[in-house]
């Protein structure tokens, strides 16, 4: 048996997945967004890390500039990054790399046996530290808004041993705190994985570890007003299932769950996959959310996101759509995602491309 099924398998054989069946009065967008636990401190210091971003700064440029999706845009990535390692030379390189390219940054966070007094005072000087460097969306206010990745993958407490995280009413801690999104989801094959799979959900929280395991699909014409409910908050999850194309000793199939890595670069055979798996709204535009992890901070796995793995997926992207009538695909942040499911949750149609600001606005340029 798959490493921690006993979470997901039975919801997954359960799961009718969308049929991806593309013609051209029948389109087809996939929003590709690469959400990366981005910890350029990992396993090295800061001087190791400043070399990281700096060769981010140096590649990813380009590879914005020379690859362009459905829409004409470039290449997207959001970096979130872990608020415990704050260091401001850091954010100040990744702040002008995303600024250069349309990338965006957000929160990351790794902690354990926290209160909800000391997990909200780490978020808010999180907030603090990153919209101080033109990041994040603002709301009304001026107040910084973000979404968020659990460390770890222990959202809401709810790793078995009780570890990782500590607070059981994380969920209306992250909304008070100026969080509209989740992101953490797929963990599978790590214990933290909910029954929950391949959906777009507005989960409340009840005071009890991994709240978030149940929820309320989002769905046109009825989800809305859960937006502002500090009691819920919106979760958006990458693909999670089998994958019978790649199969361990040419037999027992592989997992899937959107990770994007040295060891299991993006690819158009996985993306056919993710067609199938991924959310959509309820009797919503058929748009959808293709929302991959990765760990860009770590060579093995930046080489891919940078090198010429990650190029023959942008050229076969390309390549598809041109060969397909009615496929389209689109490079979005988890900003820009997060605005598209509000979007087709109030039923707009069309393109996504014009309803990547709906809802929460681009982070300011500081001047």
């Amino acid at each position: 048996m798959l490493r921690g099924a006993q979470q997901w398998l039975l919801p997954y054989l359960k799961f009718r997945s969308h049929p991806a069946q593309l013609s051209p009065d029948r389109p087809l967008h996939a929003c590709i967004a690469v959400c990366d636990h981005y910890e350029p401190l990992h396993d090295t210091d800061l001087a190791g890390a400043e070399r990281t971003v700096a060769h981010w700064q140096q590649v990813w440029p380009k590879l914005v500039n020379e690859y362009r999706d459905s829409g004409g845009r470039g290449p997207r990535h959001s970096f979130f990054f872990p608020i415990e390692q704050y260091k401001p030379t850091l954010l100040a390189s990744l702040a002008d790399l995303c600024h250069q390219t349309g990338s965006e940054v957000e929160i990351h966070l790794h902690h354990d046996n926290d209160t909800e007094a000391t997990v909200t005072a780490k978020l808010e000087q999180g907030v603090s530290d990153l919209t101080s460097h033109g990041l994040l969306s603002r709301d009304a206010a001026g107040r910084g808004k973000y979404a968020f990745i659990h460390g770890n993958w222990a959202l809401d407490n709810s790793h078995p041993s009780g570890r990782k995280c500590g607070v059981s009413n994380e969920l209306s801690v992250l909304k008070r705190t100026g969080c509209y999104v989740d992101m953490t989801m797929p963990a599978a094959p790590d214990p933290c994985q909910t029954s929950t799979i391949n959906s777009v959900y507005y989960a409340r929280e009840d005071g009890l570890p991994k709240s978030h395991d149940q929820g309320i699909a989002v769905e046109v014409g009825k989800t809305a007003s859960l937006r502002d409910k500090e009691d819920h908050l919106l979760l958006l999850q990458g693909p999670l299932g089998l994958n019978w194309q790649s199969r361990k000793w040419g037999l027992i199939p592989r997992l899937e769950n959107g990770d994007a890595s040295g060891s299991n670069p993006p690819s158009i055979e996985r993306l056919r996959l993710w067609l199938e798996l991924c959310p959509r709204v309820k009797n919503g535009a058929p748009w959808v959310f293709i929302k991959l992890h990765t760990h860009g901070g770590v060579s093995k796995n930046y080489d891919t996101l940078l090198g010429k793995r990650m190029r023959r997926f942008y050229a076969d992207l390309a390549a598809m759509a041109s060969a397909v009538p009615g496929f389209h695909y689109h490079f979005v942040t988890a900003r820009e995602m997060t605005n598209l499911v509000h979007a087709a949750e109030d039923g707009k149609t069309g393109s996504p491309a014009d309803w990547l600001d709906y809802l929460h606005a681009k982070p300011p340029v500081l001047g």
